[in-house]
């Protein structure tokens, strides 16, 4: 067993043979610990240091026959000071006692003075400047790591082309024009542009279900994510009117789901071809109107509607067809704020029922969880005069620019880019539709029963569905306009 000693000089004495009695004072050779404590008070330091042991009291390795292993309950341990396991007792001012048991049991005590120098106390207040640095630390802007997931980076690549698509194809469009080159190409297709029938035709020969179907827009709708959910079949020998609710700013989940097939919505709605409306005016951007032709949008004007729902299909007369309608338009787009009330624009937009009752379409009401939480807008409280603004370029253009923003390409507070924040897409079941006979009038009563049936099932959906996809407590469906 190795013993430790405590010198009271710089110099270390030699180590004693382990079978020898340990050193002490020649007067107080045989008395105990406690005496040598006791007598300790009083006396100065220089005094005390002549009395204090310089060995372990205790037996070393001899052939003297050990007493048993001493064993200690277990109990919890005390703030005080400890040295292997051991309890340092101060009993005397400076002075510190040292209880070691070795491995074997046996119990050995020491002696040191506690010559640590205390701490100073100052009553001087201490005044400090700011830290430097500090306002970075609160700095709103919160950029990116740069160890972002390739996945990652895609999805936000899919995301910011889709959000710029129709600058992006003007701006290549000009730059096209600036090249007298081109000239003999651009000049007729520009014309072609203005009076193509295409987009309220009603044919579809434009849409391209290869591009469609591309492993590019599963990265679109996994930015958010977005997801569709169906509650009911749809047979696939009826003609359908989906109204997608709300519009929010950019009306992303409408794209994701009823746009592409990134959501599968031929699998859980087979045998029906769907397609997303949007108004006239884009399909006269140059370039931009060949892609939404291509990924099956068409004209929201009532010709095109009636259109798709009267031809193709199985029999030639729209069996099978369907178009989807966000029917609360740019008005509702207005309303679009996040962790608010659902307000709907619906409770006059009674259009697309007569148009289901004079094609013989069932209405669908499809409720998008999320789609108002994407983006940050200027209300219209704070700003009643940007309001008034934003409603008479409704009424004079059919169309308005809602002041929103969200995150960045590189950053996650500021920018045009939506929020990754769920959508969740749930389709109700259908409203059976009754269709009127050719040219016959058609029933005002029986369109406010079908009205009312629609926002009933609309409702059913926000009851059922809201607690489960996250809608917060007291945000409310209000049915307005």
């Amino acid at each position: 067993m190795s013993v430790s000693s405590i010198s009271t000089s710089a110099t270390t004495p030699p180590s004693l043979p382990l079978d020898s009695e340990p050193l002490q004072s020649p007067e107080r050779q045989q008395q105990p610990i406690s005496d040598v404590l006791a007598s300790e008070k009083g006396t100065d330091k220089s005094n005390r240091l002549e009395h204090v042991p310089t060995q372990f009291v205790g037996k070393g390795e001899a052939d003297t026959q050990r007493s048993p292993p001493f064993s200690s309950p277990r109990h919890k341990k005390t703030p005080s000071s400890r040295l292997n396991g051991a309890p340092k007792e101060q009993k005397a001012p400076g002075l510190l006692v040292e209880d070691i048991c070795d491995k074997d049991g046996e119990r050995l005590t020491s002696l040191a003075w506690d010559d640590k120098p205390k701490p100073h106390r100052t009553q001087t207040e201490l005044v400090s400047g700011r830290r430097a640095g500090a306002s970075w630390d609160r700095s709103h802007i919160h950029f990116a790591p740069i160890s972002v997931p390739l996945k990652r980076r895609l999805q936000t690549l899919m995301v910011l082309s889709h959000t710029l698509s129709i600058a992006l194809f003007l701006t290549a469009f000009f730059l096209l024009c600036a090249i007298p080159l081109f000239w003999p190409l651009l000049f007729p297709y520009t014309i072609y542009v203005l009076l193509s029938a295409a987009p309220h035709s009603g044919t579809l020969a434009h849409r391209s279900p290869f591009l469609r179907s591309l492993p590019i827009w599963s990265l679109f709708a996994s930015y958010f994510p977005a997801r569709l959910h169906r509650s009911a079949r749809l047979e696939p020998t009826r003609k359908y009117i989906f109204g997608y609710h709300p519009h929010g700013i950019i009306s992303h989940g409408a794209f994701a789901t009823f746009a592409t097939e990134a959501c599968g919505f031929s699998t859980l709605f087979p045998g029906i071809t769907n397609t997303l409306l949007t108004l006239d005016s884009n399909f006269r951007v140059p370039f931009y109107r060949d892609y939404a032709l291509a990924m099956g949008l068409a004209s929201v004007s009532r010709e095109s509607c009636e259109n798709i729902l009267s031809k193709g299909g199985p029999n030639g007369e729209g069996m099978g067809r369907a178009i989807t309608i966000v029917i609360g338009g740019a008005r509702e787009s207005l309303d679009a704020q996040p962790r608010s009330d659902l307000r709907l624009v619906l409770k006059r937009r009674k259009g697309f029922v007569k148009l289901g009752i004079r094609t013989g379409a069932d209405l669908v009401p499809v409720l998008a969880f999320g789609e108002n939480e994407l983006y940050e807008q200027v209300t219209s409280d704070s700003h009643p005069f940007v309001h008034q603004v934003q409603l008479m370029v409704k009424k004079c253009m059919g169309f308005t620019v809602p002041l929103f923003h969200a995150r960045g390409v590189f950053n996650y507070d500021v920018g045009l880019m939506p929020y990754r924040r769920p959508l969740n897409v749930v389709v109700g079941r259908p409203v059976k539709v009754v269709q009127a006979r050719k040219g016959e009038k058609v029933d005002e009563a029986y369109v406010d029963e079908i009205h009312a049936a629609y926002v009933t099932e609309l409702e059913r959906i926000w009851e059922e569905w809201r607690e489960v996809f996250g809608v917060e407590k007291g945000v409310e469906l209000r049915i307005v306009e």
